[in-house]
């Protein structure tokens, strides 16, 4: 945790929930939140989540996940139970919920893993099988900061052979949490072959499944999965969730041909597609400048 002031932290918060901000800007502030973390931090967030940007609140509520503060957790469950919000935010929501690791939430998770929303009911049954390997796994390894410096919703699989944990990947007849496992493995083994698996996962399963396999894709940074990221993209018929992810995650790989796709879904007729080229064009230019860090707004705020 950063040792930063309250007028800081403060000053940082008005950049975040500043509507006449650039939304680039106002993403690094939430970043940089993020990496203060704290009590204040969390309430600068949680200020934010009338915004409205769907892409925007999602991220907050991602954010307060991975910073894994039980302080968060009124929060995330009021956004859970907001059926105002859209499904992509109530998502993470319920992902966040499952990253923080407390068993507390167990009995609000049960309840909308049964919610009408597929994407909720998925991501909040992945949260309380997450919450259940915790318990039952408390000495564990498995389940340390990923190599990307990530809480994942899932613990790798105890597999390292790349075709046994192709099959499961891709087979819908098993548990979303033991196919999220495979999809964490296959992420870190890392060669070509298991990035060509992850990708065969963009063209099948639901929303929510595809979506995390273009995150994972934006964390691997390689550009041997941008075909099948472009694909997905391009195709008006994709889920929303799933197109946004897939442009961040263009935006991480952050190539000349990377540029080139994100600039033409800048007017997209999916908001939250236009935003996350947005975001993603940002993400591209930091990945290619000599910038420190991406979460860079503090040194920037007058206090």
């Amino acid at each position: 945790m950063l040792k930063v002031n309250e007028n800081q932290i403060s000053a940082i918060g008005r950049v975040l929930n500043d509507q006449n901000r650039p939304l680039k800007e106002r993403f690094r502030a939430l970043f940089t939140l993020k990496n203060i973390g704290g009590a204040e931090a969390i309430q600068q967030i949680y200020n934010c989540f009338n915004d409205e940007s769907a892409l925007l609140k999602h991220e907050l509520a991602y954010c307060l996940g991975q910073m894994q503060d039980s302080h968060a957790i009124p929060i995330l469950i009021e956004i859970l139970k907001d059926i105002r919000q859209e499904p992509m935010v109530r998502h993470e929501a319920g992902e966040a919920l499952g990253a923080i690791g407390d068993a507390t939430v167990i009995p609000i998770l049960e309840e909308y893993s049964k919610d009408s929303v597929s994407e909720v009911a998925e991501t909040c049954e992945l949260a309380l099988c997450r919450l259940q390997w915790l318990k039952s796994n408390s000495n564990s390894t498995n389940l340390q900061k990923s190599p990307y410096m990530s809480v994942d919703p899932a613990p790798p699989a105890d597999i390292t052979d790349v075709k046994k944990l192709k099959e499961i990947l891709l087979n819908e007849n098993i548990s979303l949490f033991e196919r999220y496992r495979a999809m964490f493995s296959l992420r870190n083994i890392c060669t070509p072959d298991s990035i060509l698996a992850l990708s065969e996962g963009l063209k099948t399963g639901s929303a929510l499944f595809k979506h995390e396999i273009a995150f994972v894709l934006g964390q691997l940074q390689k550009e041997i999965a941008i075909p099948y990221l472009e694909a997905s993209l391009k195709n008006a018929e994709e889920n929303e969730m799933v197109r946004h992810e897939c442009a961040e995650a263009l935006g991480s790989i952050a190539t000349t041909d990377c540029f080139n796709i994100l600039n033409k879904y800048l007017n997209d007729n999916k908001r939250v597609v236009r935003e996350s080229c947005v975001i993603a064009l940002d993400m591209c230019e930091y990945e290619n400048s000599k910038e420190f860090q991406y979460a860079d707004t503090l040194g920037k705020v007058a206090v």
